[in-house]
């Protein structure tokens, strides 16, 4: 919730700081009950392989041939960094091939504990998975640096994305709403150092307006000084010529391409089916020139 001097007295005439305060703490029970909850299979080891790495956690949530995409794309461009998949899927049949291609390639992969959201409610399902990654994989197991990813995010030429973590405690993408800031959940890592004994929280800080990941505004963002900062360049534009700007946009961070699932959220079936087609030539365009296809 928001601290009690930014509240109007007109939200306190509507009683919001209550209502804000019983959805907080009933959210945050939730969180304490999911991250306790057993994963559902995979590498039960998982904390002890991160132990001193550099880790770049993908979330998977329905999509396996994203998750085939980005692990190939990874191999080839971001080899010095472990590669590991935490899986939040609702189909079973993804799953099962999410973790066939996992095993594949040998990487490291864990099916997270069944959650309760809706599919509207998608943001907070992935607080919780990345707040279950945290407390049960990166915390107990101690990694030099470690960073979490989307799905359909891939890296289109060689990168070291932690060799900005030397100089400073965070990087990635900037995402603010007035005087706060956090960094997009979709492509945020950490110097382990500088959060181990901080209570971090991926969710959602909704009553401040920053979405998944903001949560961490209080615990971290807000003791950074910001403009010491760099952070990863960005910029939105249409998958293809005259596609729609707003619907059917693709992000590119830095050399990294993000494929951005609001065409399918929409429900623009054939515009996501050709916005697939597009990324999956302009990622095969370096990965041919680099040699692995």
């Amino acid at each position: 919730m928001r601290p009690l001097a930014e509240y109007s007295w007109r939200d306190w005439q509507l009683f919001r700081p209550l209502t804000h305060c019983y959805k907080t703490l009933r959210y945050a029970a939730g969180r304490e009950l999911y991250v306790r909850s057993p994963a559902r299979g995979g590498a039960t080891d998982l904390s002890r392989r991160v132990a001193g790495q550099r880790v770049l956690v993908s979330i998977a949530f329905n999509d396996a041939e994203a998750i085939a995409m980005q692990a190939e794309a990874m191999a080839r461009f971001v080899p010095n960094a472990l590669y590991a998949i935490a899986d939040n899927s609702t189909d079973e049949d993804a799953a099962s091939a999410i973790a066939a291609t996992a095993a594949k390639r040998a990487l490291p992969y864990i099916r997270l504990p069944r959650h309760g959201w809706r599919k509207e409610q998608g943001s907070r399902a992935h607080g919780h998975a990345l707040n279950w990654v945290w407390r049960n994989v990166v915390r107990p197991g101690q990694p030099e640096a470690f960073g979490f990813l989307d799905h359909d995010l891939f890296p289109t030429a060689p990168d070291d994305p932690f060799a900005t973590l030397e100089r400073q405690p965070v990087y990635g993408v900037l995402r603010q709403s007035g005087s706060r800031w956090f960094l997009w959940a979709g492509f945020c890592l950490f110097r382990f150092d500088a959060v181990r004994d901080l209570p971090l929280d991926f969710a959602q800080a909704w009553f401040v307006g920053l979405d998944t990941g903001g949560g961490n505004w209080a615990a971290l963002y807000r003791r950074l000084d910001r403009d010491a900062l760099v952070f990863m360049p960005t910029r939105f534009e249409p998958f293809r010529p005259g596609a729609d700007p707003v619907h059917d946009t693709i992000q590119w961070c830095g050399a990294w391409l993000h494929e951005v699932g609001q065409t399918q959220r929409a429900g623009r079936v054939q515009e996501a089916g050709d916005k697939r087609r597009a990324v999956k030539q302009l990622i095969a365009a370096p990965l041919s020139a680099s040699g692995a296809a």
